[in-house]
Parts: structure tokens; sequence; C-alpha cells
């Protein structure tokens, strides 16, 4: 019997599939037995790098999810996108376990016993963590680890728990290691968080990704210092508004995951599609037509192609009958549609020129509004078209972060590569677009090396960007080998040894090289914080 993993199998679906006809995204079966065999022998991919790459051509040879015509050629031109999730949804794109159930509980179809030490506690998640699905493969969420952790901790020496989080955050980046992997810490300021973000500081990993959820009425202000030395250090950790955060969702909470998607804690998003404003725009006779007819048309086939995708992993899929489930990890139906949208930037400077303004994007009073009611637009059609088993009834609106290769297009609401104006008055821009995007919105302000000086301007720019509406704050600093390319953690040293052909262990290296290249994110503009800091920004 062939094993159901094995390149063989693979190329034997590949010969039934074409003896019946079937037409897949690969093109020619002599073009799809190609591809194969250079996954195959591609000498800079890792083993399981080789059969994640494999079993993702095998699954896109399959049909994808029937879909009506208008729907498929918008699709096909990649108006609306569907991720590259695959033509069988066979598990949602993002799972957020209650991983305090396990905790609790232990797991019968685990065999894990309640842990009662902070070791035992560790090693629980540490189990539970390869048995958590994603469209990555790998977890993109692996709880608020304080607040997991702390019950364990009593009568733990401090160096006892530095010892053993340093241990659990080096086997997380060793064996998981992917960027899309996500912490959470906060909002208290607790011995946990702090240690956590010393070991991150320390080690400098690109995996996990991590974000402080500041509340200013429980954290304080010292562990909100302690992450702007830490941003200074290694563009680590995101810093997330918790109360406004906390709002958009339910008693049961939230969870950040991947590059930056807050989602149902318990639940996740069945999929992720998204909306190419650029090209909305494009097809639009100009701004009265766009949000008359082009943007609303093009909506409504996101809709249809985000239904179809859920309908097929809630019908087909079997994947809400798993142990998640039935321990009590994840609830089907806190299980939402993640409704994205991009290069709103190049849509709004589109859109100015069809009606003869000059005005830039991020610059320009006129050109800045028009973004903003587009955001608004969007909202509103969401809020009036329900969707069948999604959390709530309705899918959440998300400024989604880009793919490797967008050319042209930049990642959701943002201001375009190397144009940004400075700190101030980027915030000052974008702020206004926040209170629409419950599903996550991601900015990366870029500034100078020498905020590493300085880490108390990054703090002074936090807690206005705050003040202003925003619902989370990055920034990458020019001089650090880590940074954030879209979202998730890249090292610009290995990006250099990927392209000199000596592979990456860490999967997400291959797509920070591509977004490098083809969206020229990395040339955004260093700026000195310090020196451009408003008054009005100061608490």
């Amino acid at each position: 019997m062939i094993a159901l993993a094995t390149p063989i199998y693979l190329l034997w679906i590949s010969a039934r599939i074409e003896a019946v006809g079937t037409k897949f995204r690969s093109g020619t079966m002599q073009d799809t037995l190609q591809k194969l065999r250079s996954i195959a022998n591609d000498a800079t991919l890792s083993p399981a790098q080789k059969a994640r790459y494999l079993s993702l051509e095998a699954e896109n040879m399959l049909a994808y999810p029937p879909l009506d015509a208008e729907t498929q050629s918008a699709l096909d031109e990649r108006v609306i996108c569907d991720m590259y999730e695959g033509h069988a949804p066979y598990k949602p794109r993002y799972v957020l376990p209650d991983y305090s159930v396990v905790l609790q509980n232990g797991s019968e179809y685990l065999e894990l016993p309640v842990p009662g030490t902070l070791d035992e506690a560790i090693n629980t998640l540490m189990i539970a963590y390869h048995h958590v699905p994603s469209v990555t493969g790998m977890p993109v969420y692996i709880g608020r680890l304080d607040e997991l952790l702390l019950p364990f901790c009593e009568g733990v020496s401090d160096e006892t728990l530095y010892d053993k989080l340093r241990l659990f955050w080096r086997y997380l980046d060793r064996t998981l290691p992917d960027a899309f992997m996500h912490a959470n810490i906060g909002p208290t300021d607790n011995r946990v968080a702090r240690t956590i973000l010393r070991i991150d500081a320390e080690l400098k990993q690109i995996a996990p990704n991590l974000t402080l959820l500041y509340d200013s009425q429980k954290s304080g202000d010292e562990i909100l210092a302690m992450a702007g030395k830490n941003i200074a250090e290694c563009c680590k950790p995101h810093i997330a508004n918790h109360p406004v955060h906390a709002d958009a969702f339910d008693e049961r909470g939230y969870g950040i995951v991947s590059c930056y998607n807050v989602l149902p804690l318990a639940g996740g998003a069945s999929t992720l599609t998204r909306v190419n404003l650029k090209e909305v725009a494009r097809r639009s006779g100009g701004e009265e037509g766009f949000f008359a007819e082009t943007l609303p048309r093009y909506l409504e086939l996101n809709f249809r192609l985000t239904q179809a995708r859920i309908d097929y992993l809630f019908d087909e899929s079997g994947f809400f009958d798993s142990f998640l489930v039935k321990e009590g990890w994840i609830d089907k139906e806190r299980f939402t549609a993640m409704f994205g949208v991009f290069a709103m930037a190049e849509a709004v400077n589109v859109l100015q020129d069809k009606e003869g303004r000059k005005g830039r994007y991020g610059f320009d009073e006129v050109a800045n509004a028009l973004g903003h009611r587009i955001s608004a637009a969007i909202a509103e059609a969401i809020e009036d078209r329900p969707l069948d088993r999604v959390w709530r009834g309705r899918a959440l609106l998300h400024s989604q972060a880009g793919l490797s290769d967008d050319v042209e297009a930049t990642p959701g609401v943002r201001i375009p590569y190397g144009t940004e104006p400075d700190p101030v008055s980027h915030v000052q821009a974008l702020a206004p677009h926040h209170q629409y995007y419950d599903a996550g919105i991601s900015e990366i302000l870029t500034v100078d090396e020498s905020v590493t000086n300085n880490p108390e301007a990054l703090v002074q720019l936090c807690k206005g960007a705050f003040a202003s509406g925003f619902r989370e704050f990055t920034v990458n600093v020019a001089s650090n080998d880590l940074v954030r390319v879209t979202g998730y953690m890249v090292r610009l040293s290995d990006i250099r040894k990927l392209r000199d052909q000596q592979g990456s262990r860490t999967n997400t290296t291959v797509l920070g090289a591509e977004a490098a290249e083809m969206t020229g994110i990395l040339d955004r503009k260093p700026r000195v914080v310090g020196n451009e800091l408003s008054p009005g920004y100061r608490q």
C-alpha cells in the first residue's frame, strides 16, 4: 500500500485527475508533474517544507467550491481574492483555542492529565500546539500566555521562571518556525509578561510573534516603557489598544493572531477573502459610479466567495466533528468570516485622477477623506449583508496586510512605501480608518535608529496614536536585523541567505523575501521620532 504522504501518491492523484479531464490551477499535467518534481528536488527546502508544498499542490488539484460565473470571473481577475487557502477548505484559516480548557481539564483525546505544576502546564501547551490547525499548518495563536501560566507560578522563583520560559521560547521558534504563530500578553503588568518581554529581547527570534494588550487603566506605564525598549531592541511587540478591541467582542474575549488579525477566542476565522480596491476603482467611471455601482458589485461578489468557502468547511470537511469541538477548546458558533480590503491608497489616487484632483492619499485632506468614506461604505455594506454560519451573522472587516506577490498594491489602508510623512502626520491620516476594522488593521511606522537612545519617544507616540483612535501600534527600527514585513517578523540576514540559495528553516522567510522584492516594503522611510513628536500628543 502506498503511504498517503509520499510524493508517489501525489503523482498518482495527478494522473487520475488528468485521466478524467479535470482542469486545475497548475495548468497541464506535464507542468504539474514538473512542479511536483521541482519541489521534491529543491535542495533549499527541508523535508517538512517539501511535504507542506506537496500537500498544497495535491489539495489544489481538487475542484474548487462551486461559484457562479460572475464570482468566478472576479476571482480569476483577482479583483476579489481567496488568499490561496486551498481548493478544499478542510480546516478554518485561523483557529483560536481557549487553552485554559485543556489546562483545567486535560485532554482525553491527547491523553493529557490536568497539569499541576508549571512544567506540566508548559508541556501540555507544547503538545496542544501540534494539534491546532490553521492555514499555515501551524498554530497562529498560542494563547494569552501570562494569563494561562500565572496560576502555575506560585512558589516558582523569578530565576526559575526565567529559565523555564526561555527554554519554552526557544522550543517554539525551533519546532514551529513560522512567524504567523502569535502570543499575547497583558493587559495586566505581571511577572510572566515581564519575563517574556525580557526573553524576547534577548533571543530576537522571528517566532513567536507577540502582542502586548495595553489598557491605561490596568497596564501601567512601566510595562509600556518595557515594551518600548523591546521595540527599539527587536521591533517586537505589537501594542494593542485593549479597551477598543474588547468593546468589539464579548465577555469570552478575543485573541490577536498571525500578522495582525483580531478574532473571537474559542473560535476563529473560517476564511479570509479580500477585495482589491485599486482594481475596483479602475473599473469605475469616477467617484460617483464607484460608490453607487462598482464597489457594491464587487463587495457582493466577495460575500458570495466567502459563503461558498464557509459552506464547504461546515458541510463537507467534517472539521467541526473534531476533538477540539468535543472537548470545548473551540465552539463552531464562534467562527467568523474575515472580509479583507487592500490597495486603498491606489484606489483613492485612481479616483482622484478620474476626478481631476491632484492630491495624494496620506498627504491631502480631500484624498484622505475619500479613503475614510470608502472604509465607512464597506463597513456599512458588511453590516447590511448577513452570512450563514458566521459569528453574530456578519463578517468582520479587516485591513489586510498584503500578499508577497501583490504588485503596485499597498497593503490594507496603509500609505505607499517610501512616501510616508512624519509619524504624527502618518497617525493623523490613518486614525479615522481604525474605527471600522474590528478584525484588525496593522500599520507599521519605520523610525530612525536613534530611537534606541530614546525609547520614551515610542511610548509617547503610542499613547498619542491610541488617543487618536488607533487599534494597534507597530514600529520598525531602521537599524534592526529583525523587522516586520507585512505584519510578521523576518530577519534581513535570513533574506540575504535565502537569496544566496542557502534556504531557510523558517517558513515565512520566503514570503518576506518575496514581499521585499515585489512591493518594496523595506523601502519605508526611517523617521527621527523624538524630534517630530507634537506636544499635543503628550498625555
